[in-house]
């Protein structure tokens, strides 16, 4: 049997796509009454977790999207270090989810939007793992908005 490569199928999956992905997960948490935010974890083009905050279901404060994420995605590698994955986030990781992130050894971070009241870089920029890369965007307005929407409405 042979398998054929397909270049212009890879095309597709780019940091937009999986940040859209991610953006559907925190669409499902808002749907839920949880803070939107979803994330998704990717190894070689392929998702192997989907996850977004579900603090207030499980009643669980560390329920979030990135902890949630990292579990699903090592369960599904069975391995507890996460160097060849991806993560797509919509919010900028809370310090709490960058340690987990630090010590899951992600290859990638990806986040969305800016956090300037809880996001990891006003409190420990160098929480992230040394060798993780980390980039910003896409989706920022978007994911913004999203937050910002929630919590209009929480206050109503």
């Amino acid at each position: 049997m042979a398998i054929f490569f397909n270049p212009v199928a890879l095309e597709i999956f780019t940091d937009e796509y999986w940040m859209n992905e991610a953006l559907k997960q925190a669409r499902m948490a808002a749907e839920e009454g949880e803070i939107p935010v979803g994330a998704v974890i990717v190894v070689n083009n392929r998702a192997i977790a989907r996850a977004y905050n579900q603090s207030e279901k499980l009643t669980d404060v560390t329920a979030h999207a990135e902890i949630l994420a990292i579990t699903a995605a090592s369960n599904a590698l069975g391995a507890k270090y996460l160097t060849e994955c991806k993560m797509y986030v919509t919010l900028e990781p809370c310090i709490m989810c960058a340690g987990a992130c630090f010590w899951a050894q992600l290859g990638e971070l990806h986040f969305a939007a800016s956090d300037p009241k809880r996001g990891y870089s006003n409190t420990d920029p160098g929480i992230v793992h040394p060798k993780t890369k980390v980039f910003q965007g896409p989706f920022q307005e978007e994911s913004t908005k999203l937050i910002q929407t929630f919590f209009k409405n929480l206050r109503n």
